[in-house]
């Protein structure tokens, strides 16, 4: 099904009068609004699902032009999503891709789903989301309802996205709504997904608010309403703020731990059967994904902004960049103990994933990990079984089979992500040194002289 067959109804276009509202409310409440999802990976694509779930029309707008053509042909990119219900809803016509922006005019409601990177420098990097809302504003039309829900700072809705798209003529609140509701993707998260995961949501007045409250509430279970775009933007950024802050904080005792001989996985297991009063996070060889090491800047930058130092949010980060030069010093630590040369050391690197259970391997300290190591003279090789390969700036490496020989021939073996599906006990009983940075050795029957904690 072509996009150019979309209809926006027998009325065509309408124009702008006092029922704008309340016609495109009976749209959201009846299906019948056409739903225009822009950006298709790891939040769009999730989210575009469920809304042709339930019922309606989806034009899928993504400047990747191999993903339009996998999902053209039913085919599936994102682990989150069922392969046989995307399949289903493209032959039913429920989900089109495309990358022209020329069907934004069929469009009632409008999805902006697209990254939020940083610059080198740490500080926000809008480009896309600043393209996007130009290329909206060329089609903007009275009746719509424009949502970003890519992370940034506050106040990007109204003082970027806004000025933007009222440069189409048309006013906010008048003749078009604008509102934020942040993602809150957890990829691999069997347990909480796009539907019933709570979704915060803010207008940019109250108008604004109404609609999009209206809209998400006929997909995701729970809808939390605050007071504006600006408030919705902060609730995503303090979240992700919080774990970078307690992740470093964990990550910080377990430099001090190293130095005082102490197990750190033991203190924190032990500290975390306190009924009350805290709650648990893990050390870890560094940060990854397209949250933690990003999105804290984000607040940061903004609180400088307004002559705001956010000293903990700073420190949190510098601890937490440390993470990967620390798994490289204490491997080589454990080369030269067991008298090992560093300079061509042979060392197997266990997943590359930023998170256990998933393909995304952006930001994975994995691969500043491997980095290192092969700087100082070490042959580097890894298995991942969801990442079959990386190439990204100037690795491109393959993963090896998880054999044997490939372990048993490894100097040292580094475990950065803990699959559930690897089979520990089989690494354990064929590597001769292990370095555990996510403690998962912990319940396999191995030799426990061969395993040093991170």
């Amino acid at each position: 099904m072509a996009t150019e067959s979309i209809k926006i109804g027998s009325e065509g276009v309408f124009a702008p009068d006092k029922h704008i509202k309340s016609k495109l409310l009976k749209k959201i409440q009846d299906r019948s609004a056409v739903v225009g999802v822009v950006g298709l990976g790891y939040v769009g694509l999730p989210f575009a699902v469920e809304k042709a779930k339930a019922g309606y029309q989806v034009i899928g707008i993504e400047q990747n032009s191999q993903r339009v053509k996998m999902l053209q042909a039913g085919q599936n990119y994102i682990q989150d999503v069922d392969d046989e219900s995307l399949k289903q809803l493209v032959e039913a016509g429920k989900i089109i891709s495309t990358t022209d922006y020329a069907s934004a005019a069929a469009i009632d409601v409008v999805v902006i789903a697209v990254p939020t990177p940083l610059t080198k420098n740490l500080t926000p990097d809008l480009r896309y989301i600043e393209s996007v809302s130009k290329d909206v504003t060329k089609h903007l039309r009275p009746g719509q309802l424009i949502c970003l829900e890519s992370t940034t700072y506050p106040g990007t809705t109204e003082e970027v996205m806004l000025s933007i798209l009222e440069c189409s003529g048309l006013k906010v609140e008048k003749d078009f709504y604008l509102a934020h509701s942040p993602e809150r993707v957890d990829p691999g998260n069997k347990r909480y997904t796009t539907k019933n995961t709570n979704k915060v949501v803010g207008g940019v007045g109250p108008h604004s608010l109404e609609v999009a409250s209206a809209f998400y509430a006929k997909t995701i279970d729970e809808i939390v309403p605050v007071s504006s775009a600006k408030s919705a933007e902060l609730v995503k950024v303090f979240e992700n703020t919080f774990r970078a802050v307690n992740i470093a904080l964990v990550n910080e005792m377990t430099l001090l731990c190293d130095r005082m001989k102490l197990n750190v996985w033991e203190v924190l297991d032990a500290a975390f059967t306190k009924p009350f009063g805290i709650m648990p996070f893990y050390p870890s060889p560094g940060v990854g994904g397209h949250c933690i090491p990003i999105d804290p800047h984000y607040l940061e930058w903004k609180a400088k902004e307004l002559n705001f130092n956010t000293h903990f949010i700073a420190l949190a980060g510098e601890i937490n960049r440390k993470m990967p030069e620390f798994v490289k010093e204490k491997a080589f630590r454990l080369l030269n103990e067991n008298g090992i040369p560093i300079l061509k050391s042979k060392i197997l690197i266990i997943g590359v994933a930023y998170k256990k259970d998933v393909n995304d391997y952006r930001e994975s300290p994995a691969l500043h990990i491997i980095k290192l190591l092969m700087e100082s003279g070490s042959d580097v090789v890894y298995h991942d079984p969801y990442v079959p390969h990386i190439s990204e700036d100037e690795l491109d490496m393959s993963s090896v089979t998880l054999s044997k020989e490939i372990i048993s021939e490894s100097d040292l073996v580094i475990i950065i992500t803990d699959h559930v599906v690897l089979d520990y006990a089989y690494i354990g009983k064929h590597a001769n040194h292990i370095l555990d940075t996510r403690n998962a050795m912990k319940y396999s029957n191995v030799n426990k002289q061969k395993v040093v904690l991170l």
